[in-house]
């Protein structure tokens, strides 16, 4: 099946964006592009890297100006958003114009869990990062939920039952 329609997950991280984007797009029969992984291959940096030397600001504009590139051109797509994308109105504006937008929610603990080793999130490298997954919670779970079109809760599923959840959800719209 080929879908006719770009799709767009949003969502924390730790939420399975990129493993469930990859299954997602394999299943519909589109390519699938990771957000950061882009921005990473464009500046030859990793997403550390780039906060590092540019701030947050700095990087969030090339989230903005990469966002924009993938789903401006012609293809559908599946792709996954950093966590932080959501908090753009610019961003919102384009995912909402270019595609269909699915919120994978889940909760503070899941995400504690998943993302307790990667050292690639520089937003968690904190004494506290149960803390500050919760602030950030607090801020982007409204601006998540105004953008989505679709909602689907990944907590203690596994990638390929939350594919199977999208599907049925998409075939309903």
């Amino acid at each position: 099946m080929h879908y006719n329609h770009t799709i767009v997950l949003v969502g924390p991280m730790g939420a399975g964006k990129s493993t469930i984007g990859r299954l997602l797009a394999t299943e519909l029969g589109l390519n699938f592009f990771d957000s950061d992984r882009e921005i990473e291959a464009r500046c030859g940096a990793n997403i550390p890297w780039i906060f590092d030397k540019e701030g947050e600001e700095g990087f969030r504009k090339r989230e903005t100006q990469t966002i924009a590139e993938l789903l401006e051109a012609p293809d559908n797509i599946v792709m996954a958003t950093g966590g932080g994308a959501i908090l753009k109105p610019e961003n919102r504006d384009i995912i909402g114009k270019y595609s269909t937008v699915i919120y994978l929610h889940t909760t503070v603990a899941q995400q504690l869990q998943r993302t307790a080793k990667d050292k690639n999130r520089p937003l968690l490298q904190t004494e506290n990062p149960e803390a500050v997954l919760k602030a950030l919670f607090e801020v982007r779970d409204p601006l998540y939920r105004e953008a989505a079109d679709i909602i689907v809760n990944t907590d203690r599923q596994s990638p390929k039952s939350v594919v199977r959840t999208i599907m049925k959800k998409l075939n309903s719209l």
